[in-house]
């Protein structure tokens, strides 16, 4: 069977996509995790207490990887775990007893980049999947192969691969792929950036990334240096902080090509984000996702969903590799970082539905009077205003201050637990 015939079939004269790509979202902590799952991923990755590349993160234990696993087996969502550190020879300890301690909490599989780990999983832990990391940098069809050989399940492909190159993996080789579509681009290729290790004594390929290449830098010019005309520009075009970073990537346009390349996984990335940002992002690749495989013949792309992302806090962002190698305006060279227009304010924890009284976690500062937007997996988005706000004790208050305050408030619709709240920055 050829890729496309995996893709589509023709049933009663119309194409019908058969093979719906899995949405993959990140989890930096358990909450994360369940407000993916209920926005709309097929499944998460998360990291655990060790062998994983975010220890920023808040991480799980494997009592709440668990935890995690119950709540996504109950919205028919798996769970895969990040192993993917380059391990140096004292990160052999333990190895084996941690691998089965992931499989006991049933995860599907675990995410990896050393051979050590592979092999290791393939003894002591047998039921899980192994899927190659990005950290490994696989570009090509060959390489493709080779690790399939090595028995992997499925390979995240690196993110400076090209459309082209995915649909020739694709055509060549047997396998499930994974691909990032959203979120942020390493200045190198993944796996082969020292600049943490040299610059903060932490060693970016063994959790210890702190993102150097972001940091604000200046730029001198010495008199031997003879610069481009666009080089110049850097220099005379603000007196902004130089940095290294790319902008993020953001493949929301391209998702139609993705699914008819054959791509098996569409890969989210931040787990060290919030929540209202996973919510956002992975809600609106689930509405492209199932709007394109309910009739891509006549699909039309909308331009809410592009303006539904932009009230999350972004960076800039471009298509990065997908369409071919970038130039100098895909690169974040000053301060050009992108703002939001929305505050995240709260997550809806109840809702009473006879007296129409929302029970809200407060995230950010709001007071009655404000305009405040209401969006969830389950409903349509909505706005009205705040016209009284009390406590769990029923006392008014003239504002929701203290950030994870409980408090309540009379909402025009129905609203469920895990729906969101925001409200429109002063511009």
């Amino acid at each position: 069977m050829t890729v496309k015939e995996e893709i589509f079939r023709i049933i009663d004269g119309k194409r019908v996509i058969v093979k719906k790509p899995e949405l993959l979202a990140p989890a930096g902590n358990l909450e994360k995790l369940k407000i993916a799952v209920r926005y709309g991923a097929d499944a998460v990755f998360l990291g655990g207490q060790e062998f994983g590349l975010r220890s920023n993160a808040d991480n799980f234990t494997q009592e709440e990887m668990a935890e995690g696993v119950a709540f996504a087996n109950k919205y028919g969502a798996k769970i895969y775990v990040t192993t993917n550190i380059f391990a140096h020879n004292e990160n052999m300890e333990g190895l084996a007893e941690y691998l089965q301690g992931i499989e006991r909490a049933g995860v599907t599989g675990i995410i990896v980049a050393d051979p050590l780990i592979i092999e290791t999983c393939k003894q002591a832990a047998p039921s899980l999947e192994i899927h190659l990391s990005t950290q490994q940098s696989l570009s090509n069809w060959k390489a493709a192969k080779y690790w399939k050989e090595e028995g992997l399940h499925r390979l995240v492909l690196a993110r400076e691969t090209s459309a082209e190159e995915i649909q020739e993996i694709k055509e060549k080789v047997d396998v499930e792929i994974e691909a990032f579509i959203h979120g942020a681009m390493c200045i190198a290729y993944s796996g082969r950036c020292t600049l943490s290790n040299h610059m903060t004594a932490r060693d970016s390929n063994r959790g210890g990334c702190c993102q150097s290449c972001r940091w604000d830098y200046d730029l001198i010019q010495t008199a031997s240096q003879d610069l481009t005309a666009e080089e110049r520009q850097l220099f005379e075009e603000s007196d902004a902080p130089f940095a290294m970073s790319p902008k993020d990537l953001n493949l929301l346009l391209s998702i139609p090509k993705m699914i008819e390349i054959g791509v098996d996984s569409l890969k989210i990335e931040g787990r060290m984000k919030s929540i209202h940002y996973i919510a956002t992002v992975v809600s609106v690749y689930r509405k492209v996702i199932d709007a394109y495989c309910a009739d891509p013949d006549n699909f039309q792309f909308k331009q809410e969903w592009i303006e539904e992302l932009d009230k999350c806090a972004n960076r800039e962002t471009a298509s990065a590799f997908f369409e071919g190698v970038p130039g100098h305006q895909e690169q974040m060279y000053g301060n050009h970082s992108k703002k939001t227009a929305y505050d995240f304010v709260g997550m809806v924890l109840d809702y009473d539905a006879e007296t129409g009284i929302a029970t809200i976690q407060q995230r950010n500062f709001f007071k009655p009077g404000q305009e405040v937007e209401f969006f969830g997996p389950d409903i349509e988005n909505f706005t009205q205003k705040v016209e009284k706000i009390v406590d769990e004790e029923g006392s008014e208050l003239d504002a929701a201050r203290h950030p994870l305050q409980i408090v309540k408030i009379k909402v025009d619709q129905p609203v469920h637990p895990y729906d969101m709240m925001r409200k429109r920055m002063k511009q």
